[in-house]
């Protein structure tokens, strides 16, 4: 689809507000039909093969967003955008769970309507430029992209989407533990776009500055707007102009902040503390989290909107005890890096130290395996890494784990894996419950099943219904 010619169904029952669109979408280039009623619209999506539909949240009869629900079981490929009243962006935020890609709302603004057409249009360009690409990488392992090290192929999989979104503007949302090379991510998706080196990249750790210092940081201040405000500062924001902030663990903005970010997100738009003048923000907005955003959601700390704003692209990267086939090809890395930086002559690891690598469960992930390979490396006297070159922990929790699996075998002995794996199910579970307070339509989510089967599996594990929220 190119950024002209896009074929437009408006859907309103509002004959204006339908005119005034058509007119302004047809002098941007673009073939547009429109229609009253969810029901035409079927008729006409049946008829035509549409790119977009633009259409109303409340209508007589088939409201927005029973349509959408209907174009996106039979017309995947269509992007809707839905058209709110201000009062009911709530609904317009629920549109975009169920698959909307955007919504605005009344009175429409053309230029907002014309740079969302412009964003889908050159998404979607995009996507369909790189498909060669893709399939060209489907058939080859990458053991690297930029920084990040790993041939697994969950990491196939985020080297792709990586080079697939590299060129659009498009915020994303990475998640995984602490160690994973969350920050590495975001720099790989900043140094593919573009002309990355005459572009900006900001980074901003959003947990370890207090909230009156975090606004301050992002979107500068005025001289004498708060005590020590001796001058005027930038903010992070206004430093990344053009290129790409980084605000990683987004989980510890405040609801305040919540708030004024959701305005950057949305409208573009914030002020300097202390100041009146509204600025705008030409930036790409990447966040990280080592939390479960969902679950803060539930808990009320989290707002819903919000997250559905950062989320338009998720990257979740695995932990290490998930792609361990990935721990020979990062410990080359690491000894070649470390070695170097100590002017040392370790060529390589004994084959028992790095069995006793793949062992190990790595709870601080890729981070705890870098530094126990720089410990080895500062302490090793011979060229070779070996067992008594790595820390005591690893050593210990593997056999530890040796005696663990025995003591398991022979309490299990005998037992179906069914029954086995009854207590971790069961327990999952209740944490769900939990992180909902009890609400088992938010729990059912979080678990990703449907209610029903909830249902079945409290019945089941003799969890009592009147201890949950409906």
């Amino acid at each position: 689809m190119s950024s002209n010619g896009i074929r437009i169904l408006v859907v309103d029952d509002d004959s204006l507000v339908r005119r005034s669109l058509c007119e302004v979408l047809f002098f941007e280039g673009h073939s547009c039909a429109n229609t009253s009623n969810g029901l035409e619209a079927l008729k006409l999506l049946k008829e035509t093969p549409f790119d977009i539909v633009i259409s109303d949240m409340k209508m007589p009869g088939m409201e927005g967003t029973e349509l959408l629900k209907k174009i996106k079981a039979d017309h995947p490929l269509v992007s809707v955008i839905m058209v709110t009243g201000f009062g009911s962006i709530e609904s317009a935020v629920a549109a975009m769970r169920e698959g909307a890609v955007d919504y605005i709302t009344k009175p429409i603004i053309d230029e907002e309507i014309k740079f969302i057409i412009k964003r889908i249009a050159d998404e979607r360009n995009i996507l369909d430029e790189n498909k060669y690409l893709k399939a060209k990488l489907s058939s080859t392992s990458r053991q690297q992209c930029h920084d990040m090290i790993g041939k697994n192929y969950k990491m196939q999989k985020i080297y792709d989407l990586i080079d697939l979104i590299a060129e659009t503007k498009t915020t994303v949302l990475i998640t995984g533990e602490s160690g994973t090379g969350k920050r590495l991510v975001a720099h790989a998706i900043h140094d593919s776009s573009p002309d990355p080196a005459d572009r900006p990249f900001v980074e901003v750790s959003c947990g370890a500055l207090p909230e009156t210092l975090l606004e301050s940081e992002l979107f500068g201040h005025v001289k004498g707007a708060f005590t020590g405000a001796i001058k005027d500062r930038v903010g992070r924001f206004e430093s990344a102009e053009g290129g790409t902030i980084f605000l990683d663990e987004i989980d510890a903005f405040t609801p305040a902040l919540q708030v004024k970010l959701l305005r950057v997100l949305q409208d573009g738009e914030y002020e300097r503390v202390g100041e009146t003048k509204t600025r705008k923000a030409s930036v790409r907005i990447i966040t990280a989290t080592n939390q479960d955003l969902q679950a803060l959601i539930c808990q009320g700390k989290f707002r819903n909107d919000l997250y559905y704003r950062l989320n338009i692209i998720s990257v979740a990267i695995p932990p290490l005890r998930d792609r361990k086939d990935d721990i020979p090809l990062l410990v080359e890395h690491f000894i070649e890096k470390h070695a170097g930086q100590l002017n040392k002559q370790i060529h390589g690891i004994s084959d028992d130290a790095v069995a006793r690598l793949m062992d190990h469960d790595w709870p601080g992930n890729v981070r705890e395996l870098e530094n126990a390979i720089e410990r080895a490396c500062v302490l090793a006297k011979g060229s070779l890494l070996g067992i008594g070159d790595m820390p005591d922990n690893i050593v210990e929790s593997h056999a530890a784990s040796q005696a663990s699996s025995e003591a398991a075998g022979v309490e299990n002995n005998g037992a179906s894996l069914k029954d086995a794996l009854k207590d971790p199910e069961k327990k999952i579970i209740l944490d769900a419950l939990q992180k909902c307070g009890g609400n088992k339509k938010e729990a059912s989510k979080l678990l990703g099943i449907n209610r029903t089967t909830l249902y079945k599996k409290l019945s089941q594990y003799g969890i009592a219904l009147n201890n949950a929220k409906a």
